[in-house]
């Protein structure tokens, strides 16, 4: 197994290579950069400088900036060195975890992951316990009643769940219970109110709880169906084997044989995949639940770090998904190995040297 878990941390290297190399191609070659947006913005406070002065050229800056202002400002972000000297220094940089800093906010950019992590993780956190709290009971009850009534209607919830867009869902609930145009029930900004410091212990649970409830709803509405048909035809494959045949022709009762015998074996799927769930849960849509709902999270970061070509935002916080999501998938493929012992990664590697 190490050999196996030596091999797959080699292959992230060429992997998380490559998922920079083409980032930083688009970030650095596509128009509407750093260095052309703070000259837009100059020229449009020039413009309305020359409009309330009646046309005056009151100020040099009026032409907009000088050659030497920009190959300063080149110098500054770094565009004067060789496209090759730039990505080498920065995967440098990556190999010691320095992501830079930022363009926009003036700080270094780990400092505002760090900043912002706890508001994706509040939302990723409640949507990965809400998901796995419901989804494993009610796929299994659809097993155990499959082809009845209540498993034609709860197929039929999630399915519709599963086809609307989270986005969608967010902005249909703001407009119907966050006084958009019908009630005012739920806030939309924020995780917690203005005044959040000054209550009492209690009314800051119920205040963090109430600014959550319509992100919340939102994120896991549309992930219940994966989960539930997933952990349905895991048990109904599973009930449909010769050992569970076996069990009942002893006179094992339903519940014995579901729980003791067929739960451990079909929740190895299940289980398997927990990883990878737990942490793509505090980023997959992330994005569009928190700008939505305006959560300064790493999803509205990473928004906001694209309107303003903030690239050294944008390249650490891809480096960073891809990294949680690679290392997400070797904690997968080692779990199989402590979920059902009858899977050996030596065996693997010796029968590919075969």
């Amino acid at each position: 197994m190490y050999r196996y878990i030596f091999k797959r941390l080699l292959l992230m290297i060429p992997t998380l290579l490559g998922v920079l190399f083409l980032t930083f191609i688009v970030t650095q070659f596509v128009p509407g950069g750093p260095i052309e947006q703070l000259t837009n913005q100059l020229n449009n406070i020039n413009v309305v400088g020359e409009a309330t002065s009646g046309g005056a050229n009151l100020y040099r800056g009026a032409s907009g900036l000088s050659e030497e202002h920009i190959e300063s400002l080149k110098e500054f972000y770094g565009f004067d060195k060789p496209f090759i000297e730039r990505f080498t220094d920065l995967v440098l940089n990556y190999i010691s975890f320095n992501l830079g800093d930022s363009y926009f906010h003036h700080q270094s950019v780990s400092e505002l992951i760090i900043e912002k992590l706890p508001v994706s993780i509040s939302l990723g956190l409640w949507t990965f316990i809400i998901i796995y709290s419901i989804c494993i009971p009610l796929g299994i009850k659809k097993a155990v009643s499959h082809g009845t009534r209540f498993d034609l209607f709860t197929s039929t919830l999630i399915l519709v769940g599963y086809a609307i867009p989270g986005f969608v869902l967010g902005i249909s609930l703001i407009v119907l219970l966050g006084g958009g145009s019908f009630f005012d029930v739920f806030p939309t900004r924020g995780i917690v109110s203005d005044n959040w410091n000054d209550l009492s212990f209690i009314n800051k649970i119920l205040d963090y709880l109430w600014h959550m409830t319509l992100p919340i709803i939102s994120s896991v509405i549309g992930s219940f169906a994966v989960m539930t048909m997933l952990t349905k035809n895991s048990f109904i494959e599973e009930i449909n084997k010769q050992y569970v045949l076996t069990a009942k022709s002893k006179g094992l009762s339903e519940n014995a044989i579901l729980y003791k015998h067929v739960f451990k074996n079909a929740l190895i799927p299940i289980l398997t995949g927990f990883p990878a769930q737990f942490i793509s849960a505090f980023f997959t849509g992330s994005i569009l639940i928190e700008t939505i709902f305006s959560l300064d999270g790493i999803g509205l970061l990473s928004y906001e770090s694209i309107l303003h070509r903030d690239y050294p935002v944008v390249l650490g916080t891809l480096f960073l998904f891809t990294l949680l999501g690679l290392i997400a998938k070797l904690l997968t493929d080692i779990s199989y190995v402590f979920v059902d012992p009858r899977i050996q990664f030596s065996s693997v590697d010796s029968g590919k040297n075969k």
